[in-house]
């Protein structure tokens, strides 16, 4: 967990040029171990801009060093904010993804975001 915050905080730190603080981490899934002899590797990716949040999709892979196969084990959605020297909120540059790929994960987060903003009624 320590290693997907800060190639969170990485991701979000180099887009708004500025301090950036860790708000919220979802739907952490867990799809296999990480065994003691395996190369980790963390990838945290820009997916979606509000005026002063940054929501980074994190994904975690590992393999054995020999094999050169790395299998996904870990990922998550996880919002920071930009702030100034005082803690403050700043708001960061609207983010536009340019690929398919980017343009689907967009769509994939607004929608998760839209979900927790709905009240859910059982």
């Amino acid at each position: 967990m320590k290693w997907i915050d800060e190639a969170g905080y990485a991701c979000a730190t180099g887009w708004a040029r500025r301090h950036c603080l860790t708000v919220y981490a979802s739907g952490v899934r867990f799809h296999r171990p990480i065994a003691l002899n395996h190369l980790v590797e963390v990838e945290a990716r820009l997916a979606y801009t509000g005026h002063t949040g940054m929501n980074i999709a994190v994904e975690v892979r590992s393999g054995d060093v020999k094999g050169g196969r790395m299998l996904k084990t870990t990922e998550c959605l996880m919002v920071f904010v930009a702030v100034d020297d005082d803690g403050q909120h700043m708001p960061v540059d609207a983010w536009r993804p340019g690929t398919p790929g980017e343009m689907a994960l967009a769509r994939a987060v607004r929608t998760q975001l839209e979900s927790y903003r709905t009240p859910q009624f059982a």
